[in-house]
C-alpha cells in the first residue's frame, strides 16, 4: 500500500540534544526536513534554545527522549514546547521515545513524588497539545497525561526481526509480573510459551528474584527475557543465573530500552550463555559504548507511522502498546 505523502508546509519537525539520530530517521520515513535547532548555555548555565523554522500555524513535532541528563533534557524539551506554543504553532507533539520518569507511576513510600504524572502535567503546562511515547513501564502512567496521549508498541519491530527464526523449543520469560500482560502478547505474537519471575526490588540496582511463575522452563534450552527497560542490568543478570540453574543453555535479551547505565551492558554480556542482547534506538548509544553482543533496532517507522495516521485521521489501534 502506498503511503500518502505528509503535506511538508503544514509540518514542522524538530529534535532536542538526547537523541538526534532517531528523530533524523523519524523525519526521513516521512519525507520532511529535520529543522534547525539552537542550543547553547549561559554563562550562569541557564539553557538558551531557538527554533531554526518559523511554526506560525503549523503542526510542530519535537522528537526529545528523556535520557541521560534526564534532567537537562526535560528542561530543554518544555522550553522548546514553550517556544512552538509562544510562536502561534496550531498544534505542538511532543514524541517522547523513552520517558524515563515512568518509573515513578505510584507512591510506594511516604513523602515522595510520583514524578510521571508531575511530568506529564508540566508537559501541558509548558504546551503540548499531544504525547507520543513507546513502552511506558506501566500501564497507569498513560492516565498521567491531560492530553491526548498514544503510547506505542515496539513488539511489531522485535516479531520481524526474530520471525525468521527457529524458535523451536524457546520460552519467552518476563523478569517480573509487571510486565507480563506485555510478555504475554509478545509470546502469542510468536506462539512461545511465557513465563514470569516472582521479582522483589531491594533496591535501584538490586534485585531479588524468588522462583518463577508459568510455564515450566525445565525442558527449554533457549529463553527470550522480554523487558521494557534495562539500566543496570540487575534483574536480568539475576534472572538470567536463575534460568541457567533451570537447564537453559541459551538466552536472547529482548528490551525496548536499552539505557545501560552503570556497567550494565558489559555486566550482562559477560553471561556466556547470553547469546545476544537486542535493544531498539529509543536511547542513544554511542557507537564506542556498544558491544559486540548487541544489536539495535530502530523503531523509527513505528513513530513515522503513528505521526502519518494522526495526520490522516485514522486509527493507530494496531500500533497501539495495550493492543493485541
Amino acid at each position: 500500500m502506498m503511503k500518502k505523502p505528509i503535506p511538508a508546509e503544514e509540518v514542522r519537525f524538530f529534535s532536542g540534544s538526547s537523541n538526534k539520530a532517531l528523530a533524523s530517521s523519524i523525519a526521513s520515513e516521512l519525507g520532511v526536513p529535520l529543522e534547525d535547532t539552537r542550543v547553547s548555555r549561559f554563562s550562569n548555565d541557564n539553557l538558551y534554545i531557538q527554533l531554526g523554522a518559523s511554526v506560525r500555524y503549523r503542526r510542530v513535532y519535537i522528537v526529545q527522549s528523556l535520557s541521560q541528563p534526564v534532567n537537562d533534557h526535560l528542561v530543554e524539551l518544555l522550553m522548546m514546547l514553550d517556544i512552538a506554543r509562544s510562536a502561534a504553532a496550531s498544534e505542538v507533539h511532543a514524541i517522547i521515545p523513552y520517558y524515563s520518569f515512568g518509573r515513578s507511576d505510584k507512591k510506594d513510600a511516604p513523602r515522595i513524588s510520583i514524578t510521571a504524572r508531575l511530568v506529564a502535567d508540566l508537559l501541558k503546562t509548558a504546551g503540548a497539545t499531544h504525547v507520543m511515547s513507546m513502552m511506558f513501564h506501566s500501564p497507569q502512567v498513560h492516565g498521567f497525561f491531560a492530553m491526548p496521549t498514544d503510547p506505542l508498541s515496539s513488539r511489531p519491530v522485535f516479531k520481524k526481526y526474530l520471525e525468521a527464526r527457529d524458535l523451536s523449543g524457546s520460552i519467552i520469560v518476563s523478569p517480573d509480573m509487571g510486565q507480563a500482560k506485555s510478555a504475554a502478547r509478545f509470546a502469542k505474537s510468536l506462539g512461545l510459551p511465557i513465563a514470569a519471575g516472582n521479582k522483589e526490588r531491594v533496591s535501584d540496582a538490586q534485585v531479588r528474584i524468588n522462583g518463577l511463575v508459568g510455564n515450566q522452563v525445565r525442558g527449554h534450552k533457549r529463553a527470550l527475557i522480554y523487558d521494557d527497560e534495562i539500566a543496570t542490568g540487575g534483574s536480568i543478570d539475576e534472572l538470567s543465573r536463575l534460568l541457567i540453574g533451570e537447564g537453559v543453555e541459551d538466552i536472547l535479551v529482548v528490551c525496548t530500552h536499552g539505557v545501560f547505565t552503570h556497567g550494565g551492558l558489559e555486566r550482562l554480556a559477560a553471561i556466556p550463555q547470553i547469546s545476544e542482547i537486542v535493544a531498539t534506538d529509543t536511547v542513544y548509544l554511542p557507537p564506542e559504548k556498544r558491544h559486540p553482543k548487541l544489536r539495535i533496532l530502530s523503531v523509527a517507522s513505528v513513530f513515522a507511522d503513528a505521526i502519518r495516521h494522526n495526520l490522516s485521521h485514522e486509527t493507530i489501534g494496531d500500533l497501539f502498546v495495550f493492543g493485541e
